[in-house]
């Protein structure tokens, strides 16, 4: 059964209240809710992590996902401890999405060294495997080129194995998502229904290599989205009448993918939400 979750804006404009718009996603039925990882806007913005932390502490039922942190903005090791601490003040509620950084604008602004895209894999890999480590072992050292542990203790433990999702897209960090990540969540406005099928491939193929079966992997897919009579064409947008989203939806269901991500599109956001919930998820549970 596919699971569905819902974007959640991370504007702090005046009358933005993500709070409000997580209790309505829990109202609606949706499985999850996420937002995105930019810290340095030219709006203004809530910083994820805090945001999200708020609106788990405000719910009860619907699970959290960060869709997905950079990982160079913040120490690996703290955000193992974020991370338990999260999930376990929201009874198991958390997916940690991580990615590499897609911003290369956003670390020259906050000060921080841009990373290569071949550092940004690496260390995305290493970071999945710190975390994972401190979430399970004693004393835990790990002597990684970007990131290193020594002897660290994290305690308690997490009390279920949270889920880690990775919003990856090159070869290289598909190959990384396969072998190590729980789940993978790419966009469809930087990869189509064909560029995705073909990633999906070459990450189940990497999974097989280390010896997983495809199902250990949830396949999520990020779109952008809106309800309208009239199918649209504003590139990277996935807009139509309910028919038409539920046959494209099911076009993806049938490529593999088991939970989809659901970002309205357009200022009546409150009204696609509502649509999205009553007229298209219904036919794809």
């Amino acid at each position: 059964m596919s699971t569905f979750g819902l974007n959640i804006p991370t504007s702090a404009a005046p009358g933005a209240d993500p709070v409000a718009e997580a209790r309505r996603a829990e109202e609606l039925g949706f499985d999850y809710v996420s937002s995105a990882d930019h810290p340095c806007t030219t709006h203004d913005s809530f910083e994820t992590w805090t945001m999200l932390s708020w609106i788990a502490a405000a719910t009860t039922r619907i699970k959290v996902a960060t869709r997905v942190l950079g990982v160079p903005y913040r120490n690996v090791a703290m955000v193992a401890k974020m991370a338990e601490t999260f999930d376990r003040l929201s009874g198991g509620r958390l997916i940690l999405g991580l990615g590499g950084g897609y911003s290369d604008e956003e670390f020259r602004a906050y000060g921080m060294r841009v990373p290569t895209p071949r550092e940004k894999v690496d260390g995305l890999a290493e970071a999945v495997q710190i975390i994972r480590g401190l979430w399970s072992e004693r004393a835990f050292t790990f002597k990684g080129r970007y990131h290193h542990t020594e002897a660290a203790d994290l305690e308690p433990k997490p009390a279920r194995p949270i889920p880690i999702w990775l919003g990856t897209f090159g070869p290289r960090a598909l190959a990384v998502t396969g072998r190590l990540a729980d789940g993978w969540i790419p966009s469809y406005g930087f990869a189509g229904p064909e560029e995705v099928t073909a990633m999906r491939t070459r990450l189940l193929a990497a999974a097989h290599e280390a010896g997983r079966a495809p199902e250990e992997i949830t396949c999520a897919y990020n779109i952008a989205i809106r309800v309208q009579e009239k199918t649209g064409d504003e590139p990277g947008t996935l807009a139509g009448s309910p028919a038409y989203l539920i046959d494209a939806l099911h076009g993806f269901q049938r490529a593999g993918f088991t939970s989809f991500n659901l970002s309205p599109s357009g200022a009546d956001r409150d009204e696609q939400v509502e649509r999205l919930a009553r007229e298209v998820v219904p036919a794809l549970r």
